[in-house]
């Protein structure tokens, strides 16, 4: 897979199931790490990745420490947040990449995006909004990342 969308404690099945179907499309895999807000079966879920959750690559977490345990990182991620001001576009993205976003309620825990504090990125916004919606953001950010590295994108 070119690239991995993590999930750190995911709260909206409906984002979930959006951001598998994304990863499909993408050819990304998928990392949940728990505590996860809901029952990944819940029918939310299917119903925003409708016929492509059984495709997903998709890989469930007991805790962060578990991920780390079992992924290495080191300049291989980028962690999204909205408190920092480096623009996710001034990053080059590499194939196997580990692109985090957290909870849409706390976003990823400050200890982590302060190990990784440069490698933190965010979407610029004007100052009206607060954040946008993760979905959208992961959307933002896997695309940018694909058109990065397009000459070994997989169609197929």
């Amino acid at each position: 897979m070119a690239f991995n969308l993590v999930l750190v404690h995911p709260q909206i099945p409906n984002n979930t199931g959006a951001i598998g179907r994304l990863c499909v499309n993408a050819g990304a895999s998928l990392h949940l790490i728990k505590p996860i807000g809901f029952d990944i079966d819940e029918k939310a879920v299917r119903r925003a990745g409708l016929d492509y959750w059984d495709k997903l690559d998709l890989h469930v977490w007991e805790n962060i420490d578990e991920f780390f345990e079992k992924n290495p990182i080191s300049n291989n991620a980028y962690f999204a947040t909205t408190k920092t001001d480096r623009a996710y576009f001034e990053v080059e993205f590499k194939e196997g990449d580990f692109i985090f976003f957290g909870s849409e309620t706390a976003g990823i825990p400050q200890e982590i995006l302060n190990r990784y504090e440069k490698q933190n990125i965010t979407i610029p916004m004007t100052k009206e909004g607060r954040s946008l919606n993760l979905a959208i953001s992961a959307g933002i950010v896997l695309y940018d990342a694909i058109r990065q590295n397009y000459q070994t994108f997989n169609k197929a």
